[in-house]
């Protein structure tokens, strides 16, 4: 009975072992969050305050708004994570690295969303 305990071990270990992401996934992620925050910023500046009128026409300026939100945001929180091993290496204890992941997040996002 050991033995098959050992072996259904050994098998749940090699199938939960982590595995690496490709390396240039974060480039991709990161351009695909890039292209989708420019393609939804064109979209708002291409559209008319005078189709304000029609609400039927609405739904492609709040589809643009929601996607650049949520692309844009996310971009932000790629960037202040993929940073957060050195800003952990310069704080000197927990609140000093909350402080500088807020001034990091604040930064970035004004970068990213320097209309707002």
């Amino acid at each position: 009975m050991s033995a098959g305990t050992t072996d259904f071990e050994a098998l749940l270990r090699r199938a939960l072992a982590p595995v690496e992401p490709p390396a240039d996934m974060v480039l991709r992620l990161e351009m695909t969050l890039i292209n989708l925050t420019e393609l939804a910023q064109e979209e708002l500046d291409s559209w008319e305050l005078s189709t304000m009128r029609d609400p039927r026409k609405w739904v492609r300026p709040a589809a643009a708004v929601v996607v650049g939100a949520t692309a844009g945001t996310a971009l932000v929180v790629l960037r202040v994570r993929a940073r957060h091993r050195a800003r952990a290496l310069m704080s000197g204890n927990l609140l000093e690295l909350a402080e500088r992941t807020i001034q990091d997040f604040t930064e970035e996002a004004r970068r990213i969303f320097p209309h707002q």
